[in-house]
């Protein structure tokens, strides 16, 4: 009988020692970190189609990434050499995994150029601004008259010059921001939309711009660029 009792006891903490080195459940596995969110936002006008019957060349195959620091400062510099900012993204993640991104994005957008900025620079997060050198046919910005300015010149109508482009129409015919135009081939016309149109109407053509400097009234031959085809 003892041994009987024996033989049970040790086959009891046999048992129990099988049921300790059963495995528990599993632990979760570990997943790997999601890709940053890009919310890459092309400026108005910039769509992928318009980039690429713009754009002054091809792409590259890799976009150049440049590390940036003052966002406005940069526009400038870049507007000056001829480059058009065509989108903005927002990225998330550490350096090397945003810098991967903005590549990606650029390549996506038919960029030449990518400016980088830290969060200390950009508000609190990753911001890339993507620029494609354009072949443009005039090369300034240009808005309506203000009330003032339309006092000051006499005209109920022109626009004023903004940020000239380096190496277009504009440019070349040293036209300056600030520049008021108030008559296109000597006719007066009614402002920024007017503006445009006669623009497109003598694409590929030289122009005569009658504009006010500093108050001085001077005139400017413009050799238009010619409008890309599918916007003619």
């Amino acid at each position: 009988m003892t041994i009987r009792r024996c033989a049970a006891a040790a086959l009891l903490l046999w048992l129990s020692g099988c049921a300790s080195l059963a495995p528990g459940p599993s632990a979760p596995t570990a997943q790997p970190p999601s890709a940053p969110a890009s919310r890459y936002v092309p400026e108005p006008g910039r769509d992928a189609q318009t980039v690429a019957e713009m754009r002054a060349a091809p792409p590259p195959a890799t976009p150049e990434l440049i590390p940036g620091k003052n966002p406005a400062a940069e526009q400038r510099r870049q507007v000056a050499h001829g480059y058009v900012r065509v989108g903005n993204a927002h990225l998330a993640g550490d350096e090397a995994t945003v810098r991967d991104e903005a590549i990606r994005e650029g390549q996506a957008a038919g960029a030449d150029r990518v400016l980088l900025y830290a969060p200390e620079a950009a508000g609190g997060e990753w911001l890339a601004a993507y620029y494609v050198r354009f072949q443009l046919p005039f090369g300034a910005t240009f808005r309506d008259l203000t009330a003032e300015e339309r006092a000051t010149s006499g005209s109920d109508g022109g626009v004023a010059i903004g940020s000239i482009v380096a190496g277009t129409p504009a440019s070349r015919a040293n036209l300056l921001g600030g520049d008021l135009v108030l008559k296109f081939d000597g006719q007066p016309f009614a402002g920024r939309a007017a503006f445009q149109n006669l623009l497109r109407a003598r694409a590929g053509r030289a122009v005569t711009l009658t504009i006010l400097r500093n108050g001085e009234t001077l005139e400017r031959v413009v050799r238009l660029g010619a409008m890309p085809s599918a916007t003619r």
